[in-house]
């Protein structure tokens, strides 16, 4: 004899369409790329692999020579170049670097070598100490104001800035503004940290480093990496749309950076630095929330208690 269930009433929900399409689509590419660096008149030896999206190498090469401390400006630099030839496509994914004459050469030990994949800008560091570094610039003192409207106003004008990311839905972008708003770098990766590494590079070679009065747009999360990027090219703004961590707000803290966070919409939260956001001068405590319109005090969501 079958045993038998309970009934199951009849389906009565709306009927849902799916649709398929057959077709090519358009993916972001990834390659590794191979920083070699050394003196002039000797091998240059690999220091890092990154995987990265090509295009602005030098710009990645740079911008990851500085904010790990390794060059301080671009007169350390002697030369950088693709191995393919500066007017060639990097088909040999690889950037070589001459250091000036007096520039150290990095120590390419266990704690110096790094590999770095598309989604941590720190993996391969031997030591919690091999992490972190020093900035040569003291942001505490740069007294730039932002109103809560050019802030919201970020985000928006950051994916109108992300021509591949339209095509792929692959990338994540960092952009360089000025307090008013106004796009300077845009740098697209899938690597949140060589978007910032090739902003950072594309203004080291333009020699406009300290980045006095600048804000930094992410378009992810704020990590501990990204605000350490971002005090070692002296930016005193770091805007993301989604949430820091604990250690981003710590440091950020510590350097005296203004950490901005859930930047989306109309809202958003201050997690350190509020005095350079217009309205929240007086704001004690490590979170407030803000909006385009100067008011509001409440800690928001992801705000640490």
């Amino acid at each position: 004899m079958a045993a038998t269930g309970p009934a199951h009433a009849p389906d009565t929900s709306p009927a849902h369409t799916v649709v398929v399409k057959v077709g090519p689509d358009t993916l972001v590419a990834e390659e590794p790329l191979e920083i070699r660096v050394g003196t002039a008149g000797t091998p240059r030896p690999p220091l890092a692999v990154t995987m990265r999206t090509p295009g602005d190498d030098l710009d990645l090469a740079i911008g990851f020579l500085l904010t790990e401390g390794i060059i301080r400006a671009a007169g350390d630099v002697r030369t950088a170049q693709l191995c393919a030839g500066d007017q060639e496509a990097n088909t040999y994914n690889v950037v070589d670097v001459t250091l000036a004459a007096g520039v150290p050469m990095p120590q390419v030990d266990p704690a110096r070598n790094f590999y770095t994949t598309s989604s941590c800008g720190v993996c391969g560091k031997a030591s919690i100490d091999a992490v972190r570094t020093r900035s040569l610039f003291d942001v505490t003192g740069d007294g730039v104001r932002v109103t809560p409207s050019v802030l919201a106003g970020l985000p928006e004008a950051l994916r109108e800035g992300q021509r591949a990311f339209r095509t792929t839905g692959g990338l994540h972008a960092a952009g360089l503004f000025t307090a008013d708003g106004r796009l300077v770098c845009l740098r697209e990766d899938v690597g949140r940290h060589n978007a910032v590494d090739k902003v950072i590079g594309w203004a080291v070679r333009q020699d406009r480093l300290p980045l006095v009065g600048h804000i930094l747009m992410v378009s992810g999360r704020a990590s501990f990496e990204l605000c350490q990027k971002a005090w070692m090219a002296g930016i005193p703004v770091l805007a993301a749309v989604s949430a820091p961590s604990t250690l981003a707000v710590d440091l950020a803290a510590e350097a005296g950076l203004t950490l901005v966070g859930f930047l989306r919409g109309q809202s958003f939260n201050v997690y350190a630095g509020g005095q350079r956001v217009a309205g929240l001068e007086q704001q004690t405590g490590p979170a407030a929330r803000s909006a385009a319109a100067p008011a509001a005090t409440a800690p928001g969501p992801g705000s640490r208690p």
